[in-house]
């Protein structure tokens, strides 16, 4: 284990931060860095204090992919029993709302991170691609997958057999990130973001993020079903009725959690 941290944790109001910190390696994903970013996911998840979640790098690198010296011996076996890409699927079980604040180069499993969160900030600077296929193999984290079910079919195609990488806004443009901001303000704008979703209805939050969610992996008719349980589930929230109240007497609502 590294005895520097490989990821750095910060409290912003009801912001969890987290900075991957392993620049000279270009913040390249290695499992040991995998694993302390998943742990602090969960940390972040459990906190109460925290009501969104930032993941960031810095502003010449977001995380330029797998750590390939660790992956170039591997068999096919070590692969798989290593358990490496396991790791991302703790990202999903994540209740909170993860939001990627991205500057300079995403690709390879760093673009997977980013794709695995609810949310992307990019620098005017970011770079984004699924260079693999120089290694001899494709996206193994969820790039084929998410990138596909955003940009399409034939410009993942590109991206994947090509290596065609998007500017920061060609991205936005294609639907990949929410907003593009300047390379000095990138993060204060995700930061923005993250407070202003972590000040509304904390349960109401977590239903809506499970059922956009939803949609990715489901039919229309079963994520109509699935998103009219989460609504009438909401009515049994103390949240709910504040809520609507608070509307009807034109005040600002003061959420519980409950």
């Amino acid at each position: 284990m590294s005895e520097t941290p490989l990821v750095l944790t910060e409290i912003h109001g009801q912001v969890g931060l987290i900075r991957l910190n392993n620049p000279k390696a270009y913040n390249a994903l290695s499992p040991e860095l995998l694993r302390q970013l998943m742990d602090a996911l969960e940390a972040l998840d459990a906190d109460e204090r925290v009501g969104a979640i930032v993941i960031t790098g810095n502003e010449k690198v977001f995380a330029a992919g797998a750590d390939i010296k660790a992956m170039s011996q591997a068999s096919a076996v070590d692969m798989l029993m290593g358990g490496y890409v396991d790791l991302f699927d703790r990202i999903r079980a994540v209740r909170k709302p993860i939001i990627a604040a991205v500057a300079g180069w995403a690709l390879g499993g760093g673009f997977e991170l980013a794709m695995a969160c609810d949310m992307i900030v990019a620098a005017e600077n970011a770079r984004f691609g699924q260079p693999e296929i120089n290694l001899g193999v494709i996206p193994g984290a969820g790039g084929t997958q998410r990138l596909t079910r955003t940009v399409g079919k034939y410009l993942a195609m590109e991206m994947v057999l090509n290596d065609r990488r998007l500017t920061a806004e060609e991205a936005a443009r294609f639907g990949l990130v929410n907003k593009v901001a300047p390379t000095d303000a990138y993060l204060d704008e995700a930061l923005k973001l993250a407070q202003a979703i972590a000040e509304r209805a904390p349960i109401a939050v977590r239903l809506g993020k499970e059922a956009v969610n939803y949609a990715l992996e489901s039919t229309l008719t079963a994520g109509l079903a699935y998103e009219r349980r989460l609504f009438y589930l909401l009515f049994a929230t103390e949240d709910q009725s504040e809520g609507m109240d608070a509307f009807l007497n034109k005040r600002p609502p003061e959420w519980k959690g409950r």
